[in-house]
This record gives C-alpha cells, sequence and structure tokens, in this order.
C-alpha cells in the first residue's frame, strides 16, 4: 500500500498546475496573438481564434516548465521563487517534464492546424527560450536580448495565424514588442536585482543599477516609441494606423519615457517599480488601441 506522502506526490494540484505553466504571463500572451490576428483577419473565424488561444497557452506552458526544470536549483535560492512546486518537491521533475513535452507537443500540433508558418514560430519560441535564454542568465546580460525574441514572438503570431504569411507587417509588430521588452525587462531586473544576484542571473546591462543601465532603459524606450507609430506613415503593408491612433500611442509611450528618464535622475526602486507597471499598461492598450483604429478608421 502507497503511503499518504506518495500519493501526495503522484498528484499535481491546480494552483501547481498554474504555477508551473504560468498562467498570468499565459494571459498576457494569448491576449497578444489574439490582438494581432484581429489585425491580420480579412474575416474573423472564431474557431482559429479558439486554436490560437489553446495553442498559444501550450507554448508558453511549455517553455515555462522547461524553464522552471533547468532553473530548480536557482529556484531555490531567490526570494522570488523558492515557493515554486519543484524546489518544494511539491511536483517531481518527472511530472513537470511530463507537461512540458505534452504540451509541446500538443501545442505545436494545434498551432499546425491554425497553419504550419504559425506552428513554426510557435516551436520557434520554445526552443529558443529554454535553450538560449534560460541558460544565458548565468552567463551574460545578452540574455535579455536573445529573450527578447521569443517575447516578440506573440503579437507577430496572430498576424501569421490570421495570413499564413510573414512580412513586413507582422515583422513590424514583432519589432514593436522586441524594443518593449528591454525597458520592461530591466525594470523588473532593477527591482530583483539582489534576489537575482542570489541565483548568479545576469540581467541588468551592466550588472549594476547604475545611470549607464538607466541610459539604456532611455534608448530602447525610444526606439519603442518610433517603432509604434511607423504604420502612421503608410509604409507597413496592411497594417495600418490612423494619426488618430498613432497620437495615442505615442502619448502611452510617453509615459514609459517618463519613468524611464525620471529612473536615469533617481536611480531608486520605486522609479523603476513605476517604470515596470506603466510598461505593462502600455503594451496591452496599445494593442487595443491598434485593433480599435483598424476598425473605427
Amino acid at each position: 500500500m502507497e503511503t499518504t506522502s506518495s500519493n501526495k506526490a503522484s498528484w499535481m494540484s491546480v494552483a501547481d498546475f498554474k504555477e508551473i505553466t504560468k498562467v498570468k504571463l499565459a494571459v498576457s500572451v494569448v491576449f497578444s496573438s489574439v490582438a494581432g490576428y484581429f489585425l491580420g483577419a480579412d474575416q474573423i473565424q472564431f474557431t482559429t481564434i479558439l486554436l490560437l488561444i489553446i495553442g498559444g497557452y501550450m507554448m508558453v506552458g511549455a517553455s515555462n516548465a522547461f524553464n522552471q526544470v533547468l532553473e530548480k536549483d536557482l529556484d531555490a535560492l531567490m526570494v522570488r521563487t523558492k515557493n515554486r512546486p519543484i524546489p518544494t518537491g511539491r511536483i517531481s521533475v518527472k511530472q513537470a517534464l511530463w507537461v512540458a513535452f505534452s504540451f509541446s507537443f500538443l501545442g505545436i500540433l494545434i498551432l499546425y492546424a491554425v497553419n504550419p508558418k504559425t506552428a513554426m514560430f510557435g516551436a520557434i519560441s520554445i526552443v529558443l527560450y529554454t535553450s538560449a535564454y534560460t541558460p544565458l542568465k548565468t552567463i551574460s546580460p545578452l540574455a535579455v536580448f536573445v529573450g527578447a525574441f521569443p517575447g516578440a514572438i506573440p503579437f507577430m503570431l496572430g498576424w501569421v495565424a490570421a495570413t499564413n504569411q510573414f512580412g513586413i507587417e507582422p515583422g513590424t509588430l514583432f519589432m514593436l514588442q522586441f524594443f518593449w521588452q528591454f525597458p520592461h525587462f530591466w525594470a523588473i531586473g532593477w527591482l530583483l536585482d539582489e534576489d537575482y544576484k542570489k541565483a548568479g542571473f545576469k540581467m541588468l546591462p551592466t550588472g549594476k543599477k547604475d545611470k549607464t543601465t538607466a541610459l539604456q532603459i532611455i534608448m530602447y524606450t525610444i526606439w519603442m516609441m518610433i517603432v509604434s507609430v511607423i504604420p502612421a506613415f503608410g509604409i507597413t503593408g496592411k497594417l495600418h494606423l490612423s494619426i488618430y491612433g498613432a497620437v495615442v500611442v505615442f502619448v502611452l509611450g510617453l509615459s514609459m519615457l517618463y519613468y524611464a528618464i525620471k529612473l536615469y535622475q533617481t536611480k531608486d526602486d520605486k522609479t523603476a517599480r513605476g517604470l515596470m507597471l506603466s510598461s505593462v499598461l502600455y503594451i496591452s492598450m496599445v494593442q487595443v488601441v491598434y485593433v480599435i483604429d483598424k476598425f473605427l478608421f
């Protein structure tokens, strides 16, 4: 007869499943993908949207499950992650890998049912996240640059799901989310710098909470703002943005730029937190503005 502890170890709670697949992050990724789909679609196919949501969630879930397996020992060293399911022993590595591999297989299969290119980009995101970004975090600050590639895929993935094509339109959506990730993740890296250092993670570009790091945040924020309004100039194919939408998007970017400049001046955690929160609001609102603008103008 199995013991009580072994019975507990054989099951994965809903809470642990949500933690191992990072449901909150998955929701934001799926939101980006659906926004990209609405931008690219001539006719809305709700079956495609459903497949994109399920497949997108599985891609994120697989990536995060692999990540937590690879970083299980490092997670145990940090306050932010020490209570995750694997470090605490609530689930085993074997269980996490089962989730990771099954979600990878099913996710790619579901996205393939949308179209082959969507499945290809979904698979690329898993590979880059787990085999490049994750191991680089303890080696070089370039990890953030590498991680920005899979992180920028969701917005463009929706367009590819709608059109089965990759061109200037999804490329622009990719670049917008690509540049956005630097101020976003460096703000997080600034706030969690001491905790990250316990695990040997090198997240800030200079390795320090200094003016050079803040200056790079400002530069990438400016690039993000520039890319965000390019569709208003009529040079991004079928991806259009009215002058009204461009003004709103640009003003939203100014809120991030304000905190970025203030961080350069103060170098304090309070401002970094403001930057992080404004970046989360920015990316969601920009995607909403793009979609509304398409159907209004």
